[in-house]
């Protein structure tokens, strides 16, 4: 039986400090895994210290290494996106840059591999993070679990290892809010999850700030919903059977016990929660019509400036972009 070539995709973004380490670890696994030829590709997502050079010099070491360098930040779902395109293994793992998620885990992902899953992901069974954020990344996967119309596995974030055929699935979709581990779980296939502990960052700081986890959480709620749309309407029709109960006791107060409601208090709170209500559902709205204005425009989610490695190229001598290329294809 053939062994799979394996690829290994990572996302970066000034991360000068915690490349050493990454290289030690991720290279030893791609070493100890049978078969070949694997491969280790690299994005850079618009780095603004050292980050790229490091990883030049790598890809000049290693044969294994690709780089794939974006002209600016497109974001770490686009990065991911972009790694996905420049893959060419049997099966890939993507992973953060970071090292929360120890590469060592892979192995364990490809006895499920071998066993016919096609998508395997790791659970978070604990993680060291203050408990603010614990509690808010509990709460967010099962308040979007009982919102999606597709179920999403609970505690799962972008670390696993896909099938090609999954791959090259996700290459189709065309979509520019990107939300992978929905995606992924979109696509289907056999899927299965490994608990893991995950460590803290290695070194260096987050690049998720608490707006960018915001957005990741709306991306990944308004992407696989139309029930806040739903809820928006139920929150509208309450608040007119509100109203009209609130009219039918003043017509009662003033013919039957002839007294006129009064309450300049009771008109003004009454006011402030029906603006409340539609300001709420215009938001709500806005958000679906705000993707379909960036879906409508058509923009690439990424720009790349350069590939190195075993895909030397620039970007201006490609005549078609990565999501163009048959999968698995490497320009040349």
């Amino acid at each position: 039986m053939k062994r799979p070539n394996i690829s290994i995709a990572i996302a970066v973004h000034n991360e000068q400090e915690v490349l050493p380490e990454l290289f030690s670890r991720v290279l030893a696994v791609l070493s100890q895994i049978p078969g070949g030829p694997h491969e280790l590709i690299f994005v850079d997502d618009g780095s603004t210290d050292g980050t790229l050079g490091i990883l030049r010099e790598a890809a000049d070491r290693d044969a294994r290494i690709c780089v794939v360098s974006l002209s600016r930040n497109f974001g770490h779902q686009a990065a991911l996106t972009a790694a996905l395109d420049y893959v060419n293994g049997d099966a890939v793992a993507l992973m953060d840059g970071d090292l929360q998620d120890a590469p060592e885990h892979i192995f364990e992902f490809l006895q499920k591999f071998e066993e016919g899953y096609d998508v395997v992901y790791a659970t978070r069974a604990s993680r060291k993070e203050p408990l603010w954020l614990k509690f808010c990344y509990r709460a967010f996967y099962r308040i979007q679990n009982a919102l999606s119309d597709t179920r999403l596995p609970l505690d799962a974030g972008d670390f696993g290892l896909m099938s090609g055929r999954v791959v090259r699935e996700l290459r189709r979709l065309p979509e520019r809010q990107r939300y992978l581990r929905g995606l992924r779980s979109w696509v289907g296939y056999r899927q299965i999850g490994i608990p893991i502990h995950r460590d803290e960052r290695h070194s260096g700081t987050s690049k998720y700030s608490v707006a960018r986890l915001i957005r990741l959480a709306s991306d990944g709620i308004f992407a696989f919903s139309t029930l806040p749309l739903r809820v928006a309407s139920l929150a509208g029709a309450i608040a007119i059977v509100a109203s009209l109960m609130y009219g039918i006791a003043s017509v009662i107060g003033k013919f039957v016990y002839h007294r006129v409601p009064q309450g300049f208090t009771a008109l003004v709170l009454l006011m402030t929660f029906l603006v409340g209500v539609v300001l709420f559902s215009l938001g709500i709205v806005g958000e679906y019509v705000g993707r379909i204005y960036e879906e409508v425009k058509g923009r690439p989610m990424y720009v790349v400036d350069h590939v190195y490695g075993f895909a030397q190229t620039s970007a201006g001598e490609v005549a078609r972009t990565a999501r163009e290329r048959a999968p698995g294809e490497i320009s040349k």
